[in-house]
């Protein structure tokens, strides 16, 4: 029987997988295909959980969210929050041989902060320089303090590659990645599949009893299902919610979920020119009446069955930090049509690019469907989701349909999306007084005057909408009885550290 992945296993739901299950393999079906393997350089939560297999980062959080050691073994925060000094393990060994020490980790973050195509200078503006102050010892020295920099340093801004390796290939690492993960680089065929392989100098490698891990991107919650049930995937994620029943009663399955920490949002286009020079870009009315269109709690459980939550800010209406008096708006179709007609229009029409996987579409149809009875005209645009993510980096859309996995402090979920030079501003949007609330958020370690500053920030996101957040979903997983030691992340990874398959 023949393997379907990519473009093909869109349209043929239900034929399966076959590759020979082993033992000591493990193949992940994953919603989308990661986009580029470059810690630097990459934006896509399903690059983020290949990254968890590849790239060790200085921190990593446990199942709470807690910031937890990992490539640096301890740190003690100075000079009242303005130097933040980190012991570096040692014995650790890139997947190229090349060694680990301060001098590594001094060139990982200067290529973070440097690097022409680095999406995490945003994550690491407060450093004023890092270096080395012993072999496994580093010093940060910040232009201001920075509470949001340990949680930087648990995501990509703290993944170490290979210094040798970023040398010799730039902006090209993603084409033989070289970190210091558990598992090294193998080979990669675009909506194909990412084949790792246990790292036999893995400084932890007692605690890894995977030999071989395959990464294959399937949209198709059916086929990704069926694969699943068939035994030709040992464990897929973010399978429908639709299909947690099946799982569940499948006597060869586990269930698992868990609510992360991130959103789900449209974007519109605000300053991204030519694109955005549209009313629907230059006009907030349009983006409050298009969102005032929306049931959130009914997406919620037609799409998601109940086992998501609505939501209308970069953190859930669970999270302290959530804004309580901006509650979840009703839906309210005289309101939007006022405010449409205020703006000029009785109607209007407008695209709205989204990724082409199965739970995305149905989403984006329910909204289609809803916004219409305020008069728009959607037009859906779906997509491959690696081509939607170039499409919104390069701001060539309107209103693009768009995920973020969540970080554990709240500034990772906010600041370099709205901030005038964030790093993932993908809209463009730029308000000045914007930016100096969320910087002087980040630069407090205390939580109720960052409280204070971050309901202030949104409230002029809720007015103005760069984003219309849309709610928080759960990531649920069907996986393989054979599997052991599995526990779903509150981050959505998926760590392989203790995992077995008994084959």
């Amino acid at each position: 029987m023949k393997r379907l992945t990519g473009i093909s296993a869109l349209f043929l739901a239900g034929t399966v997988l076959a590759t020979p299950a082993l033992s000591a393999d493990l193949r992940i079906g994953i919603m989308d295909d990661p986009d580029i393997l470059d810690p630097a350089q990459s934006v896509t939560f399903a690059g983020r959980i290949v990254y968890t297999s590849l790239c060790d980062k200085l921190l990593d959080l446990d199942n709470k969210l807690a910031i937890v050691p990992q490539l640096a073994t301890q740190w003690a925060w100075g000079d009242n929050g303005s130097t933040l000094t980190m012991d570096l393990r040692q014995g650790v060994v890139f997947h190229d041989g090349t060694p680990f020490n301060a001098e590594a980790v001094v060139y990982n973050i200067d290529r973070n902060m440097t690097l022409p195509e680095s999406r995490r200078k945003s994550e690491l503006a407060s450093v004023a320089k890092v270096e080395a102050t012993g072999d496994y010892q580093i010093k940060f020295t910040l232009k201001r303090p920075d509470a949001s920099l340990l949680a930087q340093l648990s995501d990509r801004a703290g993944m170490m590659i290979s210094p040798a390796a970023g040398k010799e290939l730039g902006a090209n690492f993603s084409t033989k990645p070289a970190c210091s993960g558990a598992f090294k680089f193998v080979e990669r065929i675009q909506q194909d599949r990412i084949v790792l392989e246990k790292f036999d100098d893995y400084w932890n490698k007692d605690n890894i009893f995977i030999d071989k891990v395959t990464f294959l991107p399937i949209p198709d919650t059916t086929v990704r299902l069926a694969n699943l049930s068939a035994g030709d995937l040992d464990l897929a994620e973010r399978i429908s919610a639709s299909d947690a029943a099946s799982v569940k009663a499948d006597p060869n399955l586990n269930y698992g979920e868990t609510i992360g920490p991130g959103y789900m949002a449209l974007y519109a286009n605000i300053a991204n020119s030519p694109a955005a020079d549209t009313p629907f870009g230059r006009d907030k009315r349009l983006r409050q009446a298009f969102s005032l269109s929306i049931d959130r709690e009914a997406i919620n459980q037609v799409v998601f069955e109940g086992t998501a939550m609505a939501g209308n800010q970069p953190w859930s209406p669970s999270s302290p930090w959530y804004n309580k008096d901006i509650p979840v708006p009703a839906r309210d179709i005289v309101k939007a049509k006022q405010l449409m007609k205020e703006a000029g229009y009785e109607t209007f029409e407008i695209e709205l690019q989204h990724a082409n996987n199965t739970t995305q579409t149905q989403m984006m149809q329910v909204i289609q469907s809803m916004a219409a009875e305020a008069g728009f005209d959607v037009k859906l645009k779906a997509t491959e989701f690696a081509t939607l993510i170039s499409e919104q980096t390069a701001g060539n859309y309107v209103l693009s349909r768009s995920d973020w996995s969540g970080r554990s402090d709240p500034d990772g979920n906010v600041h370099q999306f709205v901030t005038c030079k964030g790093g993932i501003n993908d809209t463009k949007y730029c308000n000045p007084q914007v930016d100096t609330l969320l910087n002087e958020a980040r630069g407090s370690t205390d939580s109720a005057v960052r409280k204070a500053k971050y309901d202030a920030a949104v409230t002029i996101l809720n007015d103005e909408l760069p984003l219309i957040y849309l709610g928080h979903q759960a990531y649920l997983y069907g996986y393989s009885k054979k599997i052991t030691g599995f526990t779903p992340s509150g981050d959505g990874m998926i760590r392989l550290t203790g995992v077995k398959n008994g084959g």
